[in-house]
């Protein structure tokens, strides 16, 4: 997968997920916008390593959910690299909230995470697709999360979220095509800071083994291998793809639809009468 030459913006780029897109897509030779909130710290050393590999790459302070930040983060990609052929909208916000508990999450807390992972997505996209147009090529992957698709997740606000994002891809790819490709990857537990932050080293060990253990592939998924799928999409190899959900889940998704089909047969053999 050569990307030499083009450049790509990736919101939330300087961890997690998003800092294995940035360094992949800087090995294919890309350059890369490295957007972030707040880690200014960890953008800076995935910019440095980005650049290390002997491509454009600047570390971008903006938040997604405010659409003037947006268009900058678009015209910084036009002034790296001359144009924007790749945007991944990882950045993503939740709050930790038992699903249910209804008292746990207020209005202004759905409103927050929506304009993040929702409303910051589409403002990324507004602000590329000119630049995208003009070239007659694009690509957009968006990453939302298992949650989205089968409830569960940090929250109900998280998990609704990621459903609306979901959604919002397959009309973006609809509305934009045929010049700009948009497709969504849902990871499921992936082994990144997200939990290693909030847990203890016990317990976050404790946790890998776990979801090793009932996962069908047998093994928690990484960054890295997460950033791959998205790499799927930005690559010519995806032409003929849009409007596409690429779960990566080591196959959690399969245990939630026999769980599923396991309790509809107890209802039916054992009904209430």
């Amino acid at each position: 997968m050569d990307l030499r030459g083009k450049t790509a913006i990736v919101t939330g780029g300087g961890t997690g997920i998003g800092e294995a897109v940035s360094l992949k897509l800087a090995e294919r030779g890309a350059n890369v916008v490295v957007n972030y909130r707040s880690s200014a710290a960890e953008a800076e050393q995935t910019t440095a390593r980005c650049q290390a590999l002997g491509v454009k790459a600047i570390a971008a302070k903006g938040d997604v959910g405010e659409d003037q930040d947006c268009r900058r983060l678009a015209q910084m990609a036009l002034d790296l690299g001359g144009s924007i052929d790749m945007l991944v909208n990882n950045a993503g916000a939740t709050k930790f909230a038992a699903h249910s508990d209804l008292d746990a999450l207020s209005a202004d807390d759905f409103l927050s995470i929506y304009r993040t992972n929702l409303v910051g997505a589409y403002q990324m996209i507004r602000a590329a697709q000119p630049a995208m147009k003009a070239a007659g090529r694009g690509a957009v992957v968006n990453v939302a999360s298992i949650a989205g698709l089968f409830g569960g997740g940090s929250s109900t606000a998280y998990s609704s979220s990621k459903g609306a994002l979901i959604n919002l891809t397959k009309t973006m790819a609809r509305a934009l095509a045929p010049i700009i490709r948009v497709n969504v990857v849902c990871p499921g537990f992936i082994a990144t800071r997200w939990y290693e932050d909030r847990l203890s080293a016990a317990d976050y060990e404790a946790l890998l083994q776990r979801m090793s253990d009932i996962l069908p592939l047998g093994h928690a998924g990484t960054a890295e291998e997460v950033a791959d799928g998205i790499l799927f999409f930005c690559a010519e190899g995806a032409n003929l793809v849009t409007g596409e959900t690429l779960i990566m889940d080591s196959g959690a998704h399969l245990e939630l639809a026999m769980a599923r089909a396991g309790a509809a047969a107890s209802v039916v053999k054992h009904p209430q009468g």
